[in-house]
Protein backbone atom coordinates (compact mmCIF):
# COMPACT_ATOMS: atom_id res chain seq x y z
CA UNK A 1 0.00 0.00 0.00
CA UNK A 2 2.80 2.41 0.88
CA UNK A 3 6.56 2.46 0.78
CA UNK A 4 9.26 4.79 2.03
CA UNK A 5 11.37 6.72 -0.44
CA UNK A 6 14.19 9.15 0.19
CA UNK A 7 14.15 12.85 -0.57
CA UNK A 8 14.91 15.79 1.72
CA UNK A 9 12.77 18.35 -0.14
CA UNK A 10 10.01 19.88 2.04
CA UNK A 11 7.25 22.04 0.65
CA UNK A 12 6.17 23.33 4.06
CA UNK A 13 5.64 27.05 3.54
CA UNK A 14 7.90 29.68 5.10
CA UNK A 15 4.90 31.16 6.88
CA UNK A 16 4.01 27.80 8.44
CA UNK A 17 7.61 27.17 9.46
CA UNK A 18 7.82 30.56 11.18
CA UNK A 19 4.52 30.13 12.99
CA UNK A 20 4.75 26.54 14.11
CA UNK A 21 8.43 25.83 14.50
CA UNK A 22 10.74 28.85 14.66
CA UNK A 23 8.49 31.00 16.83
CA UNK A 24 7.68 28.14 19.20
CA UNK A 25 11.33 27.20 19.55
CA UNK A 26 12.02 30.74 20.73
CA UNK A 27 8.90 31.33 22.80
CA UNK A 28 8.39 28.05 24.65
CA UNK A 29 11.79 27.88 26.45
CA UNK A 30 11.48 31.55 27.47
CA UNK A 31 8.00 31.04 28.88
CA UNK A 32 8.95 27.83 30.67
CA UNK A 33 11.98 29.46 32.30
CA UNK A 34 9.79 32.28 33.58
CA UNK A 35 7.30 29.87 35.13
CA UNK A 36 9.09 29.59 38.43
CA UNK A 37 8.90 33.32 39.17
CA UNK A 38 6.00 34.72 37.13
CA UNK A 39 2.36 33.90 38.04
CA UNK A 40 0.73 31.76 35.42
CA UNK A 41 -1.96 34.24 34.38
CA UNK A 42 0.67 36.95 33.90
CA UNK A 43 2.51 34.64 31.55
CA UNK A 44 -0.65 34.40 29.43
CA UNK A 45 -0.86 38.20 29.37
CA UNK A 46 2.79 38.33 28.40
CA UNK A 47 2.23 35.93 25.53
CA UNK A 48 -0.64 38.08 24.29
CA UNK A 49 1.62 41.14 24.30
CA UNK A 50 4.33 39.13 22.55
CA UNK A 51 1.85 38.11 19.85
CA UNK A 52 0.83 41.69 19.17
CA UNK A 53 4.44 42.85 19.03
CA UNK A 54 5.42 40.00 16.73
CA UNK A 55 2.63 40.87 14.33
CA UNK A 56 3.88 44.45 14.13
CA UNK A 57 7.44 43.33 13.44
CA UNK A 58 6.44 40.49 11.09
CA UNK A 59 3.11 41.57 9.59
CA UNK A 60 3.06 38.55 7.23
CA UNK A 61 2.41 36.42 10.31
CA UNK A 62 -0.61 38.51 11.33
CA UNK A 63 -2.58 37.39 8.29
CA UNK A 64 -5.48 35.11 9.15
CA UNK A 65 -7.86 33.19 6.92
CA UNK A 66 -11.01 35.11 6.09
CA UNK A 67 -14.16 33.05 5.74
CA UNK A 68 -17.26 34.38 4.05
CA UNK A 69 -20.06 31.86 3.77
CA UNK A 70 -21.41 30.97 0.34
CA UNK A 71 -23.52 28.02 -0.74
CA UNK A 72 -21.45 24.88 -1.20
CA UNK A 73 -22.10 23.30 -4.62
CA UNK A 74 -22.39 19.56 -5.14
CA UNK A 75 -19.06 17.81 -5.57
CA UNK A 76 -19.59 16.91 -9.23
CA UNK A 77 -19.76 20.61 -10.06
CA UNK A 78 -16.20 21.23 -8.85
CA UNK A 79 -13.01 20.28 -10.69
CA UNK A 80 -11.15 17.53 -8.83
CA UNK A 81 -8.02 19.64 -8.39
CA UNK A 82 -10.09 22.48 -6.89
CA UNK A 83 -11.75 20.43 -4.16
CA UNK A 84 -10.87 21.86 -0.76
CA UNK A 85 -12.38 19.83 2.06
CA UNK A 86 -10.88 22.20 4.63
CA UNK A 87 -13.72 24.64 3.92
CA UNK A 88 -15.54 24.88 7.28
CA UNK A 89 -18.85 25.73 5.58
CA UNK A 90 -18.84 22.27 4.02
CA UNK A 91 -19.58 20.90 7.48
CA UNK A 92 -21.74 23.80 8.63
CA UNK A 93 -24.00 23.23 5.59
CA UNK A 94 -23.77 19.43 5.91
CA UNK A 95 -22.49 19.11 2.33
CA UNK A 96 -19.41 17.04 3.06
CA UNK A 97 -20.68 13.58 2.01
CA UNK A 98 -20.40 13.90 -1.77
CA UNK A 99 -16.99 15.57 -1.64
CA UNK A 100 -15.36 12.82 0.39
CA UNK A 101 -17.04 10.10 -1.68
CA UNK A 102 -15.64 11.66 -4.82
CA UNK A 103 -12.14 11.82 -3.33
CA UNK A 104 -12.34 8.22 -2.13
CA UNK A 105 -13.42 7.08 -5.59
CA UNK A 106 -11.24 9.27 -7.81
CA UNK A 107 -8.27 10.52 -5.79
CA UNK A 108 -8.00 8.92 -2.33
CA UNK A 109 -4.72 10.73 -1.60
CA UNK A 110 -5.51 14.25 -2.81
CA UNK A 111 -3.29 17.34 -2.82
CA UNK A 112 -4.76 20.80 -2.29
CA UNK A 113 -2.04 23.45 -2.81
CA UNK A 114 -4.07 26.62 -2.22
CA UNK A 115 -6.24 26.27 0.88
CA UNK A 116 -6.53 29.10 3.43
CA UNK A 117 -4.51 26.83 5.74
CA UNK A 118 -1.69 26.22 3.28
CA UNK A 119 -1.04 23.15 1.12
CA UNK A 120 -2.08 19.75 2.45
CA UNK A 121 -2.78 16.16 1.46
CA UNK A 122 -6.16 14.55 2.18
CA UNK A 123 -6.13 10.84 2.99
CA UNK A 124 -9.71 9.62 2.67
CA UNK A 125 -9.84 5.79 2.53
CA UNK A 126 -10.04 3.65 5.65
CA UNK A 127 -6.93 1.51 5.12
CA UNK A 128 -4.74 4.44 4.07
CA UNK A 129 -5.78 6.37 7.18
CA UNK A 130 -4.89 3.42 9.40
CA UNK A 131 -1.47 3.22 7.72
CA UNK A 132 -0.71 6.88 8.39
CA UNK A 133 -2.07 6.77 11.94
CA UNK A 134 -0.04 3.71 12.92
CA UNK A 135 3.25 4.86 11.39
CA UNK A 136 4.43 7.58 13.75
CA UNK A 137 7.92 6.81 12.48
CA UNK A 138 6.90 8.24 9.09
CA UNK A 139 4.33 10.86 10.10
CA UNK A 140 4.86 13.24 13.00
CA UNK A 141 2.08 14.58 15.21
CA UNK A 142 4.18 17.65 15.98
CA UNK A 143 3.62 20.56 16.16
CA UNK A 144 -0.21 20.44 15.91
CA UNK A 145 -3.11 18.13 15.08
CA UNK A 146 -5.35 20.71 13.39
CA UNK A 147 -5.14 21.60 9.73
CA UNK A 148 -4.18 25.18 10.50
CA UNK A 149 -1.97 26.56 13.23
CA UNK A 150 -2.23 27.54 16.87
CA UNK A 151 -3.20 31.21 17.31
CA UNK A 152 -0.08 33.33 17.16
CA UNK A 153 1.57 33.84 20.51
CA UNK A 154 -0.24 31.03 22.30
CA UNK A 155 1.50 27.77 21.43
CA UNK A 156 0.50 24.89 23.63
CA UNK A 157 2.41 21.65 24.04
CA UNK A 158 0.07 18.66 24.20
CA UNK A 159 0.94 14.99 24.25
CA UNK A 160 -1.45 14.28 21.38
CA UNK A 161 0.79 16.58 19.32
CA UNK A 162 4.03 14.99 20.51
CA UNK A 163 6.10 12.09 19.25
CA UNK A 164 7.71 9.43 21.42
CA UNK A 165 9.32 9.37 23.89
CA UNK A 166 7.82 12.56 25.36
CA UNK A 167 4.33 11.59 24.21
CA UNK A 168 4.50 8.26 26.03
CA UNK A 169 5.64 9.78 29.33
CA UNK A 170 2.92 12.42 29.50
CA UNK A 171 0.12 10.17 28.31
CA UNK A 172 1.04 7.53 30.86
CA UNK A 173 0.84 10.10 33.65
CA UNK A 174 -2.89 10.70 33.10
CA UNK A 175 -3.91 7.27 31.79
CA UNK A 176 -5.01 6.20 35.26
CA UNK A 177 -8.07 8.44 35.24
CA UNK A 178 -9.68 6.06 32.75
CA UNK A 179 -8.31 2.84 34.24
CA UNK A 180 -10.94 0.06 34.52
CA UNK A 181 -11.26 0.37 38.31
CA UNK A 182 -11.78 4.12 38.11
CA UNK A 183 -14.30 3.76 35.28
CA UNK A 184 -16.32 1.30 37.33
CA UNK A 185 -16.54 3.80 40.18
CA UNK A 186 -17.43 6.58 37.74
CA UNK A 187 -20.38 4.67 36.29
CA UNK A 188 -22.48 5.16 39.41
CA UNK A 189 -21.80 8.88 39.37
CA UNK A 190 -22.50 9.14 35.65
CA UNK A 191 -25.84 7.42 36.12
CA UNK A 192 -26.79 9.80 38.92
CA UNK A 193 -26.03 12.79 36.70
CA UNK A 194 -27.89 11.29 33.74
CA UNK A 195 -30.98 10.57 35.82
CA UNK A 196 -30.95 14.05 37.34
CA UNK A 197 -30.72 15.69 33.90
CA UNK A 198 -33.35 13.50 32.24
CA UNK A 199 -35.80 13.78 35.12
CA UNK A 200 -35.74 17.55 34.67
CA UNK A 201 -36.72 17.47 30.99
CA UNK A 202 -40.28 18.38 30.01
CA UNK A 203 -42.34 16.20 27.68
CA UNK A 204 -44.53 17.57 24.92
CA UNK A 205 -42.45 20.76 24.67
CA UNK A 206 -39.70 21.71 22.25
CA UNK A 207 -36.27 21.98 23.88
CA UNK A 208 -32.68 22.35 22.69
CA UNK A 209 -31.14 18.90 23.16
CA UNK A 210 -27.61 20.29 22.76
CA UNK A 211 -28.00 22.73 25.63
CA UNK A 212 -30.23 20.72 27.97
CA UNK A 213 -28.60 17.30 27.65
CA UNK A 214 -25.39 17.10 25.60
CA UNK A 215 -23.64 20.12 27.07
CA UNK A 216 -24.96 19.65 30.59
CA UNK A 217 -23.91 16.01 30.90
CA UNK A 218 -20.51 16.75 29.38
CA UNK A 219 -19.93 19.68 31.75
CA UNK A 220 -20.76 17.53 34.76
CA UNK A 221 -18.39 14.78 33.70
CA UNK A 222 -15.54 17.17 32.95
CA UNK A 223 -15.96 18.70 36.40
CA UNK A 224 -15.77 15.21 37.90
CA UNK A 225 -12.69 14.20 35.93
CA UNK A 226 -10.82 17.37 36.90
CA UNK A 227 -12.32 17.63 40.41
CA UNK A 228 -13.31 21.11 39.27
CA UNK A 229 -15.80 23.24 41.27
CA UNK A 230 -19.18 21.88 40.22
CA UNK A 231 -20.91 25.26 40.26
CA UNK A 232 -18.41 26.51 37.66
CA UNK A 233 -18.65 23.45 35.40
CA UNK A 234 -19.99 25.34 32.39
CA UNK A 235 -16.77 27.35 32.22
CA UNK A 236 -15.05 24.16 31.06
CA UNK A 237 -17.39 23.98 28.07
CA UNK A 238 -16.89 27.67 27.32
CA UNK A 239 -13.09 27.37 27.44
CA UNK A 240 -13.14 24.27 25.26
CA UNK A 241 -15.33 25.91 22.63
CA UNK A 242 -13.10 28.97 22.45
CA UNK A 243 -9.92 26.89 22.31
CA UNK A 244 -11.04 25.25 19.05
CA UNK A 245 -12.88 28.16 17.45
CA UNK A 246 -10.16 30.34 15.96
CA UNK A 247 -10.19 30.84 12.17
CA UNK A 248 -6.51 30.02 11.70
CA UNK A 249 -6.86 26.62 13.40
CA UNK A 250 -9.98 25.15 11.83
CA UNK A 251 -12.03 27.88 10.21
CA UNK A 252 -13.97 28.94 13.27
CA UNK A 253 -15.52 32.28 14.18
CA UNK A 254 -13.51 33.19 17.29
CA UNK A 255 -11.02 35.99 17.79
CA UNK A 256 -7.50 36.05 19.20
CA UNK A 257 -8.70 38.05 22.21
CA UNK A 258 -11.36 35.42 22.97
CA UNK A 259 -8.75 32.65 22.85
CA UNK A 260 -6.38 34.54 25.15
CA UNK A 261 -9.11 35.55 27.60
CA UNK A 262 -10.27 31.93 27.84
CA UNK A 263 -6.68 30.78 28.34
CA UNK A 264 -6.21 33.41 31.03
CA UNK A 265 -9.31 32.33 32.95
CA UNK A 266 -8.42 28.66 32.64
CA UNK A 267 -4.83 29.33 33.73
CA UNK A 268 -5.98 31.12 36.88
CA UNK A 269 -8.52 28.45 37.80
CA UNK A 270 -6.28 25.46 37.22
CA UNK A 271 -3.26 27.05 38.88
CA UNK A 272 -5.35 27.51 42.03
CA UNK A 273 -6.56 23.91 41.81
CA UNK A 274 -3.02 22.63 41.24
CA UNK A 275 -1.54 24.51 44.20
CA UNK A 276 -4.36 23.40 46.51
CA UNK A 277 -3.74 19.77 45.65
CA UNK A 278 0.03 20.21 45.82
CA UNK A 279 -0.34 21.56 49.37
CA UNK A 280 -2.46 18.57 50.32
CA UNK A 281 0.14 16.23 48.86
CA UNK A 282 2.91 17.99 50.80
CA UNK A 283 0.86 17.63 53.99
CA UNK A 284 0.75 13.87 53.43
CA UNK A 285 -2.86 13.60 52.31
CA UNK A 286 -3.75 10.90 49.81
CA UNK A 287 -4.78 12.37 46.47
CA UNK A 288 -7.64 11.08 44.36
CA UNK A 289 -7.83 9.87 40.76
CA UNK A 290 -8.74 13.15 39.11
CA UNK A 291 -6.42 14.40 36.37
CA UNK A 292 -4.66 17.07 38.42
CA UNK A 293 -3.95 14.60 41.22
CA UNK A 294 -2.60 12.06 38.76
CA UNK A 295 -0.24 14.60 37.23
CA UNK A 296 0.96 15.60 40.70
CA UNK A 297 1.46 11.95 41.66
CA UNK A 298 3.73 11.14 38.71
CA UNK A 299 7.42 12.01 38.99
CA UNK A 300 7.60 12.99 35.33
CA UNK A 301 4.75 15.49 35.56
CA UNK A 302 4.67 16.58 39.22
CA UNK A 303 6.33 19.88 38.26
CA UNK A 304 4.37 20.44 35.04
CA UNK A 305 3.04 23.76 36.28
CA UNK A 306 6.61 25.04 35.94
CA UNK A 307 6.41 24.19 32.23
CA UNK A 308 3.54 26.45 31.32
CA UNK A 309 3.18 25.43 27.69
CA UNK A 310 2.79 21.77 28.64
CA UNK A 311 0.47 22.61 31.50
CA UNK A 312 -2.03 24.74 29.60
CA UNK A 313 -1.64 22.64 26.44
CA UNK A 314 -2.39 19.31 28.06
CA UNK A 315 -5.25 20.64 30.16
CA UNK A 316 -6.77 22.16 27.01
CA UNK A 317 -6.36 18.86 25.21
CA UNK A 318 -8.10 16.90 27.96
CA UNK A 319 -10.93 19.41 28.22
CA UNK A 320 -11.51 19.51 24.46
CA UNK A 321 -11.21 15.73 24.20
CA UNK A 322 -13.81 15.25 26.91
CA UNK A 323 -16.11 17.95 25.55
CA UNK A 324 -16.45 17.79 21.79
CA UNK A 325 -16.34 14.05 21.27
CA UNK A 326 -18.90 12.90 23.82
CA UNK A 327 -21.09 15.97 23.54
CA UNK A 328 -21.55 15.70 19.78
CA UNK A 329 -22.02 11.94 19.88
CA UNK A 330 -24.84 12.44 22.40
CA UNK A 331 -26.55 14.72 19.89
CA UNK A 332 -25.61 12.67 16.84
CA UNK A 333 -27.18 9.53 18.25
CA UNK A 334 -30.57 11.19 18.60
CA UNK A 335 -30.33 12.57 15.06
CA UNK A 336 -29.34 9.17 13.66
CA UNK A 337 -32.33 7.43 15.23
CA UNK A 338 -34.59 10.11 13.75
CA UNK A 339 -33.14 9.64 10.29
CA UNK A 340 -33.45 5.86 10.66
CA UNK A 341 -36.65 5.42 12.72
CA UNK A 342 -36.76 1.67 12.10
CA UNK A 343 -33.58 1.43 14.18
CA UNK A 344 -35.27 3.19 17.10
CA UNK A 345 -38.08 0.65 16.90
CA UNK A 346 -35.50 -2.12 16.90
CA UNK A 347 -33.73 -0.55 19.91
CA UNK A 348 -36.89 -0.22 22.00
CA UNK A 349 -37.71 -3.86 21.28
CA UNK A 350 -34.22 -4.98 22.30
CA UNK A 351 -32.35 -2.61 24.68
CA UNK A 352 -29.48 -5.12 24.85
CA UNK A 353 -28.35 -3.61 21.55
CA UNK A 354 -27.32 -0.39 23.30
CA UNK A 355 -23.56 -1.20 23.64
CA UNK A 356 -23.28 -2.08 19.97
CA UNK A 357 -25.35 0.97 19.04
CA UNK A 358 -22.94 3.21 20.96
CA UNK A 359 -20.10 2.15 18.67
CA UNK A 360 -22.31 2.74 15.64
CA UNK A 361 -23.18 6.23 16.92
CA UNK A 362 -19.50 7.12 17.29
CA UNK A 363 -18.73 5.84 13.78
CA UNK A 364 -21.74 7.49 12.15
CA UNK A 365 -21.16 10.82 13.91
CA UNK A 366 -17.32 10.92 13.84
CA UNK A 367 -17.19 13.87 16.26
CA UNK A 368 -13.68 14.96 15.25
CA UNK A 369 -13.39 15.06 11.47
CA UNK A 370 -9.66 14.47 11.18
CA UNK A 371 -6.18 14.47 12.65
CA UNK A 372 -3.20 16.08 10.97
CA UNK A 373 0.37 14.82 10.60
CA UNK A 374 3.63 16.05 9.03
CA UNK A 375 5.60 13.66 6.81
CA UNK A 376 9.04 12.95 8.31
CA UNK A 377 10.36 11.75 4.96
CA UNK A 378 9.04 11.16 1.49
CA UNK A 379 6.39 8.44 1.45
CA UNK A 380 4.52 6.94 -1.47
CA UNK A 381 0.89 6.33 -0.56
CA UNK A 382 -1.74 4.97 -2.94
CA UNK A 383 0.15 6.16 -6.00
CA UNK A 384 1.02 9.63 -4.68
CA UNK A 385 4.37 10.86 -3.39
CA UNK A 386 4.01 12.77 -0.15
CA UNK A 387 7.10 14.93 0.36
CA UNK A 388 9.01 15.36 3.57
CA UNK A 389 7.49 18.28 5.49
CA UNK A 390 4.06 18.05 3.83
CA UNK A 391 0.88 18.33 5.88
CA UNK A 392 -1.12 15.09 5.81
CA UNK A 393 -4.73 15.14 6.98
CA UNK A 394 -6.37 11.84 7.94
CA UNK A 395 -10.07 12.41 7.34
CA UNK A 396 -11.71 10.05 9.83
CA UNK A 397 -15.10 11.36 8.73
CA UNK A 398 -14.39 9.97 5.25
CA UNK A 399 -12.79 6.70 6.30
CA UNK A 400 -15.81 5.91 8.46
CA UNK A 401 -17.95 6.07 5.29
CA UNK A 402 -15.59 4.05 3.08
CA UNK A 403 -17.59 1.45 1.13
CA UNK A 404 -14.42 -0.61 0.67
CA UNK A 405 -14.30 -1.34 4.38
CA UNK A 406 -17.81 -0.78 5.74
CA UNK A 407 -20.97 -2.20 4.21
CA UNK A 408 -23.73 0.41 3.77
CA UNK A 409 -21.56 3.04 5.46
CA UNK A 410 -24.08 5.88 5.22
CA UNK A 411 -26.75 3.82 6.97
CA UNK A 412 -27.15 3.79 10.74
CA UNK A 413 -27.49 0.15 11.80
CA UNK A 414 -27.56 -0.45 15.55
CA UNK A 415 -26.84 -4.19 15.28
CA UNK A 416 -24.05 -3.74 12.73
CA UNK A 417 -21.42 -6.49 12.85
CA UNK A 418 -17.96 -5.33 13.94
CA UNK A 419 -19.36 -1.94 14.87
CA UNK A 420 -16.31 -1.17 17.00
CA UNK A 421 -14.08 -1.29 13.93
CA UNK A 422 -14.24 2.43 13.17
CA UNK A 423 -11.75 5.29 12.94
CA UNK A 424 -13.24 7.83 15.35
CA UNK A 425 -10.80 7.00 18.16
CA UNK A 426 -7.77 6.77 15.89
CA UNK A 427 -5.12 4.06 15.85
CA UNK A 428 -1.61 3.53 17.13
CA UNK A 429 0.07 5.44 19.93
CA UNK A 430 -2.34 8.38 19.65
CA UNK A 431 -5.53 6.32 19.95
CA UNK A 432 -8.07 8.20 22.08
CA UNK A 433 -7.27 7.72 25.76
CA UNK A 434 -10.86 8.28 26.88
CA UNK A 435 -12.61 5.96 24.44
CA UNK A 436 -13.99 3.66 27.14
CA UNK A 437 -15.25 6.60 29.18
CA UNK A 438 -17.01 8.07 26.15
CA UNK A 439 -18.65 4.73 25.36
CA UNK A 440 -19.75 4.31 28.96
CA UNK A 441 -21.36 7.75 29.10
CA UNK A 442 -23.33 7.06 25.92
CA UNK A 443 -24.36 3.60 27.10
CA UNK A 444 -25.64 4.86 30.46
CA UNK A 445 -27.46 7.74 28.79
CA UNK A 446 -29.35 5.46 26.40
CA UNK A 447 -30.16 2.96 29.12
CA UNK A 448 -31.86 5.72 31.09
CA UNK A 449 -33.46 7.36 28.05
CA UNK A 450 -35.27 4.15 27.11
CA UNK A 451 -36.70 3.86 30.62
CA UNK A 452 -38.27 7.32 30.43
CA UNK A 453 -39.10 8.21 26.84
CA UNK A 454 -40.92 6.53 24.01
CA UNK A 455 -39.99 9.17 21.45
CA UNK A 456 -37.29 11.80 20.92
CA UNK A 457 -38.35 13.66 17.79
CA UNK A 458 -36.04 16.15 16.12
CA UNK A 459 -37.86 19.35 15.16
CA UNK A 460 -36.48 21.06 12.05
CA UNK A 461 -32.87 20.88 10.91
CA UNK A 462 -29.99 20.92 13.40
CA UNK A 463 -27.58 23.84 13.40
CA UNK A 464 -23.99 22.73 12.83
CA UNK A 465 -20.88 24.48 14.13
CA UNK A 466 -18.53 26.28 11.77
CA UNK A 467 -15.37 24.20 11.88
CA UNK A 468 -13.49 21.73 9.74
CA UNK A 469 -12.22 19.90 12.85
CA UNK A 470 -15.12 19.60 15.30
CA UNK A 471 -18.00 17.90 13.53
CA UNK A 472 -20.60 19.15 15.92
CA UNK A 473 -23.92 20.79 16.65
CA UNK A 474 -24.73 24.30 17.82
CA UNK A 475 -28.43 23.55 18.35
CA UNK A 476 -30.91 20.73 17.82
CA UNK A 477 -34.53 21.12 18.88
CA UNK A 478 -36.42 18.03 20.00
CA UNK A 479 -39.74 17.05 21.52
CA UNK A 480 -39.87 14.23 24.05
CA UNK A 481 -42.73 11.75 24.46
CA UNK A 482 -42.98 10.06 27.85
CA UNK A 483 -43.06 6.29 28.02
CA UNK A 484 -46.41 4.80 28.96
CA UNK A 485 -46.08 3.92 32.66
CA UNK A 486 -48.22 0.84 32.12
CA UNK A 487 -45.64 -0.71 29.78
Amino acid sequence: MARRIKSPTPIYSVKDMLNEQSINKILVPVVNKSSAVVPFHLQIKGMHIFQKAKNKILPMLAEKPQFVETDIPEAHQVALEDIDVSNPFMFRQNKWHSYFKRLRDECPVHFQPNSPFGPFWSVTRFEDIVFVDKHHDLFSAEPAIVIGRTPDGLPGETFIAMDPPKHDVQRQAVQGVVAPKNLKEMETLIRQHVCDILDGLPTGQTIDWVERVSMELTARMLATIFDFPFEDRHKLIEWSDKATNSPEMAGGTGTVDEVFNAALEAAKAFAVLWHEKAARKKAGEELGFDLISLLLSNKDTEDMIKRSMEFIGNLSLLIVGGNDTTRNSITGGVLALNEFPEEFTKLKANPKLIPNMVSEIIRWQTPLAYMRRIAKQDVELNGQTIKKGDKVVMWYVSGNRDERKIEQPDAFIIDRKNARNHLSFGFGIHRCMGNRLAEMQLRVLWEELLVRFDGIDVVGEPEYVQSNFVKGYAKMMVTLTAKDSSQ
